[in-house]
């Protein structure tokens, strides 16, 4: 257990710091500020600035005349009266001490005593780690004491600062209340008696000054935090509402900031990065958790980058990059929140998100956005960069609603995007549709004509989406957080949902993972020798998918060799699909097979759309009398023991290196997850999983316990 000296007991302060010794990496704010180079561009996420205070025990405090502040003859502390800044989250100071008369200086100023509410050591070195102070108002009397002569002079005061030891060896403060409940006194020139520890107070001569440095990242919201009367405050005020700032509420950076803070408590590996200006102005933000940095090195193959938030003027200006996971479900690779859609924004976004993640996408969805489009080709320029259909469709009744005969021009709009598989067809489509209905001139038609190579599906046939595309009608990409934003929810309620929606999705994948090693051939539903194969070797929900393509090899009832050129053969498949007014309609599929090297391809290019061969492709494999799958057609990614196969191929056979933590927590994290899963499995594969962990945990205090 830890030791703690505390005068009153502080459940929140210790929810906050339970842990024997917490363990976080340097995150952005450390040393004042973070600039995570990037080849040869440096991003700067914060700002230091420096307040001297000098020590002077044995000088008289001069008139304010003379200089412009006052002495604290207790703690010999010269401080600066105008402009003194109120603690604020983010401020960094160079020891404990340093820390506790900066705060006794401010409460000094403002007019209240300061007493040290808790401490926390660390159980074998003793040396602290974690403390709370708070006004001398703080709490009330214990019930022994309330028939003491003495009169009560505590009123339960909220007041207080929350601070802990980082990797820096700084103590940073990690939460603050400014806001107290009683009448502020005169300007105070004593030090309170500070109860439980006992710490001389400095009495270094005059010629021997000292300064405590204060390293402060600001990050600013409207007044949030920062003296009202300062001039930083002022230079804020003038710039509410800039295109270059992040737009936020009174408390929100606060908020932010303490999120990041909690995080990384619980998750070392938890990164966060924050942009700001030279005055210390929040522009942009970015974070990832530990699950997030995981399941973009499985699959960050291919991203949608959604910022449809910011186009759609949301509170929050939120933008999510997800991927599509092992059983086809969207994960969350990232978050950030951006000043405004401009190529500068989404330049740092990205750039970020490439430092942190080490991936390069095969290909990048996203909606219509110029600025992103620049910023994309800047920072990826080999990933194939893809419009989303999803939102293409959606805009219709916003862009052509107004048309006196919308609802044919939505018909034929829709016939040439879905039903189209050469590129002749949807060109002829296109022409028909702005041609009989009048709307050759309609700007948002003609804008989507010009960039149709990027979104059209007829054109898109070489590019593998994972299931992103939604080439189908119907299909819709929707976003990460649908169910938990809308257009007014604020920043502080998304920070609550953030969490509930990562639980949910965590648990989906989770009980996806143990459905999938449970399935049994009591699900198959023909006695195709393609459903069997996939159905040892896909997940579950994959598997479902590609079954339906098994069940509807039986609606293409004609398979036709049309012409042979070599090993290359062109087929012709027919099958009965629904049309308009739910009618039956054949239509034709040419599909190219290579028989030297079994090589397989169907005109409506399912395999790069969706992962998977499309009933076609099977009806041609199993005419030339194949059996089985290709292995150039069951991928890695659909796979249900995928995770095991990436960790056993990217695992800990390179360099480690000694002083990335943040590399050491990958690795163990990747490891750790494995004997999770497998462990999952039954009762005894959790009992062997269970002791493994518990005998690995303890050699790993007998490692600490040798160092002590």
């Amino acid at each position: 257990m830890e030791r703690s000296e505390s005068v009153d007991e502080d459940v929140q302060a210790s929810a906050y710091l339970e842990n024997d010794e917490i363990r976080e990496r340097d995150d952005p704010v450390s040393d004042g500020g973070c600039t995570l180079r990037i080849g040869e561009e440096a991003l700067v996420c914060s700002s230091e600035h420096e307040i001297d205070v000098g020590f002077c025990q044995n000088e008289q405090r001069k008139s304010e005349e003379e200089v412009p502040g006052e002495f604290d003859e207790q703690s010999g502390l010269l401080v600066e009266r105008k402009e003194f800044d109120a603690p604020a989250v983010g401020m960094e100071f160079e020891s404990y001490d340093d820390a506790y008369n900066y705060y006794n200086c401010y409460a000094t100023e403002v007019g209240f005593r300061v007493r040290v509410k808790n401490s926390w050591f660390k159980r074998r070195s003793k040396e602290k780690y974690g403390a709370v102070l708070c006004c001398s108002s703080q709490g009330f009397k214990r019930i022994n004491d309330v028939n003491r002569v003495r009169k009560e002079t505590r009123t339960g005061c909220p007041a207080m600062i929350r601070m802990r030891q980082v990797d820096s060896k700084r103590w940073r403060v990690v939460e603050v209340i400014l806001d107290h409940n009683h009448l502020l006194g005169c300007k105070l020139y004593k030090s309170v008696k500070r109860t439980g520890t006992k710490r001389k107070c400095v009495s270094s001569p005059v010629s021997d000054a000292k300064t405590i440095k204060l390293y402060r990242a600001h990050v600013m919201d409207n007044g949030n935090n920062v003296n009202p009367n300062s001039t930083l405050n002022k230079k804020f005020q003038n710039s509410v509402g800039s295109p270059d700032l992040l737009s936020l509420k009174r408390g929100d950076s606060a908020a932010i900031y303490n999120y990041f803070c909690r995080m990384q408590l619980t998750n070392p590996n938890f990164f966060y990065l924050m942009d700001v200006n030279d005055e210390g102005q929040l522009r942009n933000v970015f974070w990832a958790d530990a699950f997030s940095k995981v399941s973009c090195s499985y699959f960050g193959d291919v991203i949608f980058i959604d910022n449809s938030n910011i186009s759609g003027k949301f509170e929050i200006p939120l933008v999510t990059l997800t991927g599509v996971n092992h059983h086809g479900q969207t994960t969350l690779l990232s978050c950030g929140l951006l000043a405004g859609e401009t190529v500068e924004s989404y330049h740092w976004l990205l750039k970020v998100w490439l430092g942190v993640m080490k991936c390069s996408p095969q290909t990048i969805v996203t909606d219509r956005c110029k600025p992103l489009e620049a910023a994309i080709s800047q920072v990826f320029p080999r990933s194939h960069h893809r419009f989303s259909l999803t939102h293409i469709m959606r805009k219709i009744p916003e862009k052509l609603g107004g048309l006196h005969n919308y609802d044919g021009v939505r018909k034929a709009f829709t016939k040439a995007v879905y039903e189209t598989l050469k590129v002749v067809e949807f060109e002829a489509a296109w022409g028909y549709m702005v041609h009989n209905f009048g709307v050759i001139d309609n700007e948002w038609l003609r804008s989507l004509y010009e960039e149709r190579a990027k979104w059209a599906p007829v054109y898109l046939k070489d590019t593998f989406f994972a299931g992103i595309a939604a080439a189908h009608p119907g299909e819709t990409l929707n976003p990460f957080f649908e169910r938990y934003v809308h257009k007014q929810t604020p920043l502080k309620e998304f920070l609550d949902k953030y969490e509930l929606a990562l639980q949910k999705k965590h648990r989906e994948e989770t009980l996806s993972d143990l459905e999938s090693l449970t399935l049994n051939t009591a699900e198959l539903k023909t006695k195709c020798s393609f459903e069997t194969q996939l159905s040892r070797i896909y997940t579950k929900d994959m598997f479902k998918k590609f079954q339906v393509e098994v069940e509807e090899m039986y609606s293409c009832f004609s398979t036709t060799q049309v012409h042979v050129d070599g090993p290359f053969v062109i087929f012709l498949v027919k099958e009965r699909v629904q049309g308009e007014s739910n009618r039956r309609e054949i239509r034709d599929f040419e599909v190219l097979y290579n028989r030297s090297v079994g090589e397989v391809r169907c005109i409506c290019s399912c395999f790069n759309f969706y992962g998977y061969l499309c009933r076609h492709a099977l009806c041609v494999l199993n005419f030339n009398g194949v059996e089985e799958i290709p292995l150039r057609y069951i991928l890695p990614r659909w796979r249900k023991d995928y995770k095991r196969l990436h960790l056993a191929d990217n695992g800990l056979t390179g360099f480690v290196d000694g002083t990335d933590r943040v590399q050491w927590f990958d690795q163990l994290y990747k490891n750790a997850l494995q004997v999770v899963e497998e462990g999952a499995v039954s009762l005894d594969h959790y009992k062997v999983a269970m002791q493994v962990l518990q005998e690995s945990l303890d050699k790993v205090h007998s490692v600490e316990e040798k160092q002590d």
